[in-house]
């Protein structure tokens, strides 16, 4: 099964998991999504992710959703550079999401990050999404 944006798949997955109040949700596997996957686990967004090995040349990554008092820790999350229409951002002009209660996740040289960490390497790149 072919997508026409399979980072937007994953992320609408993310959205209707967490919606639905399951505990963990299944993505097909890529080396964009586990990254971006990385990134949503070191801001503490999500509890965990891990690869798992279908059958030959098959892989999915399981995701576990997190919550706190019942409630989804990720109110919103938002594909910001789409297939169509891409955003990229210096680092000088990377926008604080909420007043720096929530991230974005940018795609740069130096491999994908939030925008906490391209402040601080002081590098811009295509933003992917946004996260609160």
């Amino acid at each position: 099964m072919s997508f026409s944006d399979p980072l937007g798949d994953m992320l609408t997955r993310i959205r209707n998991g967490q919606q639905a109040r399951k505990s963990d949700i299944k993505v097909p596997a890529s080396k964009l999504r586990e990254n971006v996957l990385a990134v949503l686990k070191r801001e503490g967004f999500i509890r965990n992710f891990e690869r798992v090995n279908l059958r030959t040349g098959i892989e999915e990554i399981k995701v576990e959703l997190k919550y706190y008092e019942g409630r989804p820790v990720i109110s919103e999350i938002n594909r910001v550079s789409t297939p169509g229409r891409r955003v990229y951002s210096s680092v000088k002009d990377l926008k604080k999401i909420y007043n720096g209660l929530g991230i974005s996740v940018l795609s740069t040289p130096q491999g994908v990050m939030s925008d906490h960490e391209a402040r601080v390497a002081n590098v811009g790149g295509e933003v992917l999404c946004t996260v609160f």
